[in-house]
């Protein structure tokens, strides 16, 4: 098992348990005491959960979604793949809105040698858009939430009613034909429906375990998206309503 997938299962398994000691969660990962010590403190520094002697508890509520520090290396050559497929359907000179979220900061690396015109919705991705040589960036007010560092409230909601995109990239938590496009913050939510407001087009980035989820906070329906792009374990009653629904999806 790799570091990352061990650090997943031990963030889902003290979600589902609220805590488990060292000896519990070496015998549910086949690690050993001292690798499962040393990714316990790892996950402290990054507020996933607390110590006490001879295990943990979750800090991560069984509604939220997993920290972006453990988020961002899972699937990376998913996400690559659909960051790869979406700057296919950007072209040059184009206004481009791009949400936070894992997936979308791979957006913004593909993008960022590219002749255009962007506003990240995320510090992170602000961070490797800052000093693009043909690439003009502009960047919202806002408030960054810890450790996402997307940027949220009132602030960042005027910034993007005061302009239009041709198009706006957006990453999700959840995404189903029934339950539209969900987010697990509702401030989130509402900058994700700020964004779609202020865009011609609309393209939601999804692998395929979100077709499947539902987060707290509704987005906007299916039918409010013009392009999903997914991957290719994709399921296809999923796939089928949301072209049923007018959403052209493209596996990757």
């Amino acid at each position: 098992m790799s570091s990352t997938d061990r650090l997943t299962l031990i963030t889902r398994a003290l979600r589902e348990s609220e805590r488990l000691s060292v000896t519990e969660l070496a015998a549910l990962t086949g690690a050993s005491e001292m690798t499962i010590r040393r990714d316990l403190e790892h996950l402290a520094e990054q507020g996933v959960l607390e110590r006490y002697r001879g295990g943990a508890r979750s800090l991560v509520l069984r509604g939220e979604g997993p920290p972006f520090g453990l988020r961002v290396r899972e699937g990376l050559d998913v996400k690559e793949r659909i960051a790869a497929e979406v700057a296919g359907l950007i072209a040059d000179g184009e206004s481009v809105l791009i949400d936070s979220g894992t997936t979308c900061l791979e957006v913004a690396k593909a993008l960022r040698d590219r002749p255009l015109t962007a506003l990240p919705l995320s510090l992170h991705a602000a961070n490797v858009l800052a000093g693009a040589p043909t690439l003009k960036l502009l960047l919202p007010g806002g408030e960054p939430r810890p450790g996402e560092l997307a940027v949220t409230g009132p602030l960042a909601e005027a910034s993007l009613a005061a302009l239009r995109f041709d198009t706006a990239v957006i990453g999700c938590c959840g995404l189903t034909p029934g339950d539209g496009l969900t987010a697990y913050d509702l401030a989130d939510a509402a900058i994700k429906r700020a964004a779609m407001a202020s865009a011609r087009r609309v393209i939601a980035v999804a692998d395929a375990a979100k077709l499947s989820r539902t987060a707290l906070a509704f987005v906007a329906a299916a039918t409010a998206l013009d392009v999903v792009v997914t991957d290719t374990a994709a399921p296809d009653e999923a796939v089928d309503a949301l072209t049923a629904a007018g959403v052209v999806v493209r596996r990757v």
